[in-house]
């Protein structure tokens, strides 16, 4: 009894220690600042974390079709009102959910945006295990960073001073059209979602209630990645969740995409001139259906309005 009491007490004292230890290392290898100097991965998505305290009105999660079909610097220009995109190459839900719950640390948008390609992409339980962990214990996602480690790693305390200029946008003017502009023929069809991605929709939804922010799918045009078995399954999950649904694959008068001009890869992905046409029309659909600010003669997001100066001539624009 007496060992047995021993052994469930020295499991318990080691549990700690580890948890102690992982604790500590955690703080030694999370970057210090969010460029790629200083190991931070994913520096575009992770510019929101120099932004200014609660300054961001709209929040876009996603892969690439986020990052590619809408640029913020289009609607603040226009709107006036703040978007940053946390959109990343072949991103998974758990991923969305982590960047979601991260900005939220900082920030109180409005509106949260999820880019409905992502919620297709099939994800194992165990990495979405492994990627709470690495939540958790940032050693485990950033234990390559000693390659990088200064010794102001040991004591210092993280402080983000980077901030993107197109916030988060991805620019690209090249042009490689396609003839394809009747993907989305209707059928009763729906393409299945995935039980596991059926509930990080769910639990982005809750959290997003939670604080006050509305939460939003949106389907960005792409002939390659959506078709209407893709639309029937979205609008069934936005119907069960109880959560608004914009398919711009069904929207050719409203936002008038020429396949032949405004792709730079056959389809999969927008390039500048689709993304202008898509941001133009977001932003006034969102000005309107919630009454975002418009921050644009408002000294505190002066630098907005300087990052528009740069934004331009980094689009040709200026």
């Amino acid at each position: 009894m007496k060992n047995g009491i021993k052994k469930a007490v020295a499991s318990i004292v080691f549990m700690l220690g580890l948890v102690c230890l992982l604790v500590i290392l955690s703080y030694i290898f999370l970057p210090k600042n969010n460029m790629k100097a200083f190991g931070m991965e994913d520096v575009t998505a992770n510019g929101i974390l120099g932004e200014k305290e609660n300054s961001i009105d709209v929040l876009v999660l996603g892969d690439s079709e986020s990052y590619s079909s809408i640029t913020p610097m289009q609607i603040w220009e226009e709107q006036g009102f703040t978007t940053y995109v946390c959109g990343t190459p072949g991103q998974y839900l758990y991923q969305s959910d982590s960047y979601l719950q991260q900005a939220f640390i900082n920030q109180k948008p409005k509106v949260v945006i999820l880019e409905t390609n992502a919620i297709y992409r099939k994800m194992s339980f165990n990495a979405s295990i492994l990627n709470r962990i690495e939540n958790v214990f940032a050693v485990f996602k950033y234990h390559n960073r000693w390659k990088s480690m200064q010794l102001g790693d040991l004591t210092s305390s993280a402080d983000y001073t980077w901030t993107d200029d197109f916030k988060g946008y991805q620019y690209y003017n090249t042009v490689d059209g396609t003839a394809n502009s009747d993907y989305m023929a209707p059928t009763d069809k729906s393409k299945l979602i995935h039980g596991l991605n059926w509930q990080y929709v769910s639990d982005m939804a809750d959290f997003c209630e939670k604080n006050g922010a509305q939460f939003i799918l949106v389907s960005t045009p792409s002939t390659v990645n959506w078709n209407y078995e893709r639309h029937n399954g979205i609008v069934q999950l936005a119907n069960a969740l109880d959560i608004p649904y914009v398919d711009m694959n069904l929207m050719k008068n409203e936002i008038t995409i020429d396949w032949t001009k405004d792709t730079r890869d056959k389809g999969d992905h927008l390039n500048h001139s689709g993304a202008v046409k898509v941001s133009r029309w977001l932003g006034n659909y969102l000005k309107k259906a919630y009454n975002l600010p418009d921050h644009r003669q408002d000294d505190g997001y002066s630098k907005w309005n300087e990052a528009l100066t740069r934004y331009k001539k980094g689009v040709g624009e200026a």
